[in-house]
């Protein structure tokens, strides 16, 4: 049935976009990335298992479907590239988009000439592809794995980015893999024209739709299902009428016109991302049962171990080496960035990508090369996204990645005093400030800072208040302060609730709606007199907010319960002691004899590193 006929064309495409819904169902369910599913229908329904699709099931318009389809994916992704969230991402984004990228084509493109003897061009096309990692693999992995904001905003950015750019750079090697260009002169010619024919095109198509979305009557009654249809069609016209004017432009067009559509102010656009988003489904589904097809068994065996170790290098060596290069000297701790190493599955653009060209070397007569193209981006997209997607929740586990979420309203000294301090201690802070100047110095010292009114409770919600375990409100401003607690309180419920006081006489307000205060008056006050009548322990504690740390447990860990304090003593960490201990609303210095029961909550002081692992030694969740 390889080759199927007219009569068999209608249940095949009804299969596909079956199959389609059905991964996306799945996906959702299970939380993990469609393109698992999406492979393994179409490894089935392909002509090493089943054979109900293949090479031929399309005839002569399969290319003309994966071209097609190629241009839905990546328009959607550039759709979603905004330029303001590129300015929020840490700088480490930067790097790993640009010198992170080109460590990735190198060195992939290397290993694939090395350990698979292709030739260079054949390299380095796999070398562009396989730079992409891609937003519909690494949003399901990020809605599993509660990272802290900046983790999550330097992986989404990175890739909604590649997935564009390594599109439009594999484009420019196939264009001169066509041509037979290998200089580097006539190749920045080619990569010049086609990007300029793309830009032009692409600029074109986004100002008409721009006008017609602004300015033109769309219908009242059908103004957001028109919308959404016009700016489909303005997609496939951007990738048709540039690929007819130069060959292999309509990549680069319907790039140039998903960003400048996606960052200008056009009515319905959320409409037309959620249309885009439904379409995209449907001919992800294409995409990969059209991999499938392509797909040999055989051409798996003749790669090996030598293409497993070409997956090996591209994520345990290569993604390792640009992340922690692109994070050096940022905010990150060592285990975010081998979770942002270890976690780089790649996925929708170099399966659809490399798809359409495996068609164009079959039809220039080489089949050979199109196999190794497949073979090898089938490899490394299935042991990315089965490995790192399956194993991201132990990851983060084992690198204690998953903090708890913080919310400061208000970014001016004294809350980014606070988030640097609960930063250092691992904890997911989120700045929400509406003063440009403040935003603009607190984004500069590397925070997270949401913009807007924190009085508003649709901001707190868009901040995270709604998995926020301790919301503080740190403005000058006692009344936002109130009305920020009462916001809080109501609508979230957070654990804790903290407010600054400015005024003292404002305390008894607060305290009946049972928020913890901190009076700046009052704290600056008892801050001199311990300084004046206790000064070596203000020393002391003063130190420990540089070098050290101070942190309470719950004690639920067959390691702690049921210990004396003589037998947990030398389990600890050097520099670290169990100080107090809290039961049933007692508290008291622990002795030698003193025996450790379930529930009890410590207090562990000493070196910052050997607290947070006494802190995972006396509590088991920790």
């Amino acid at each position: 049935m390889a080759a199927a006929g007219g009569s068999f064309l209608l249940p095949i495409v009804a299969s596909i976009i079956a199959i389609g819904v059905i991964a996306q169902v799945l996906a959702d369910r299970f939380q993990v990335p469609s393109v698992v599913f999406l492979i393994a229908a179409g490894v089935l329904l392909g002509p090493e298992v089943l054979g109900v699709v293949g090479p031929d099931s399309f005839g002569n318009a399969l290319g003309a479907i994966v071209g097609l389809s190629v241009a839905i994916i990546v328009f959607e992704g550039a759709f979603h590239l905004r330029i303001e969230k590129l300015r929020e991402a840490p700088a480490a984004t930067l790097k790993l988009i640009t010198f992170g990228a080109a460590v990735a084509l190198v060195g992939t493109a290397t290993a694939v000439h090395f350990l698979l003897s292709a030739p260079w061009d054949i390299s380095f096309l796999v070398g562009a592809l396989l730079v992409a990692t891609g937003p519909t693999v690494v949003t399901p992995i990020l809605d599993v794995v509660p990272t802290r904001d900046r983790v999550a905003a330097v992986l989404e950015t990175e890739g909604i980015v590649n997935d564009v750019t390594a599109a439009i750079t594999a484009v420019v090697i196939f264009n001169a893999i066509n041509v037979g260009i290998d200089e580097p002169l006539p190749l920045l010619t080619l990569f010049a024209e086609r990007l300029g024919v793309g830009v032009v095109v692409g600029g074109v198509v986004a100002a008409l739709l721009y006008y017609g979305l602004r300015y033109v009557d769309l219908s009242p009654g059908n103004a957001p299902r028109n919308a959404r249809l016009l700016v489909l069609a303005g997609a496939l016209v951007a990738y048709g009428a540039a690929d007819t004017i130069d060959t292999e432009a309509g990549v680069a067009a319907v790039a140039t016109a998903g960003i400048l559509l996606g960052n200008a102010d056009i009515p319905y656009e959320d409409e037309i991302s959620a249309f885009k988003g439904d379409v995209t489904l449907v001919v992800l589904s294409f995409v990969f049962i059209a991999l499938a097809a392509l797909l040999r068994f055989d051409v798996l065996v003749t790669l090996g171990v030598r293409g497993l170790l070409v997956a090996g290098i591209v994520a345990l060596v290569l993604r390792p080496a640009l992340v922690f290069a692109s994070a050096t000297g940022g905010r990150f701790t060592t285990g975010e960035k081998w979770f942002m190493s270890l976690v780089g599955p790649r996925g929708i653009i170099p399966a659809s990508v490399a798809t359409l060209f495996a068609i164009g070397l079959r039809d220039a007569g080489r089949a050979a090369a199109a196999d190794l193209l497949v073979g090898t981006v089938f490899l490394v997209i299935f042991v990315t996204v089965v490995f790192e997607g399956g194993f991201a929740r132990r990851i983060a586990d084992y690198f204690d990645i998953i903090p708890m979420r913080v919310l400061i309203i208000g970014g001016g000294r004294v809350g980014r005093t606070l988030a640097e301090r609960l930063e250092d201690r691992g904890e997911n802070v989120v700045l929400i400030e509406q003063n440009e100047e403040a935003i603009e110095t607190a984004r500069n010292a590397g925070f997270t800072v949401h913009k807007g009114d924190g009085t508003d409770t649709d901001v707190l919600r868009s901040a995270g208040a709604e998995n926020a375990r301790i919301v503080v409100g740190a403005t000058g401003d006692d009344d936002v302060n109130l009305l920020v607690s009462q916001l809080s309180s109501s609508k979230f419920d957070p654990e804790t609730v903290l407010a600054r006081v400015n005024n003292p006489d404002n305390a008894e307000a607060f305290e009946e709606l049972g928020v913890r205060t901190i009076s700046a008056t009052l704290a600056t006050a008892q801050a001199m007199d311990n300084y004046i009548e206790r000064p070596s322990m203000m020393d002391w504690m003063d130190e420990v907010g540089h070098t050290g740390d101070i942190q309470e447990a719950e004690a639920t860990s067959d390691a702690v319960v049921g210990r004396t304090m003589r037998e947990l003593g030398p389990k600890l960490p050097d520099d670290c002691l169990i100080a107090l201990v809290e039961r049933n609303g007692d508290t008291q210095v622990p002795g030698a004899e003193f025996t450790f029961e379930r529930g009890d909550r410590l207090t562990v002081f000493g070196g910052r590193d050997e607290v947070r692992e006494a802190i995972r030694m006396i509590d088991a969740d920790a």
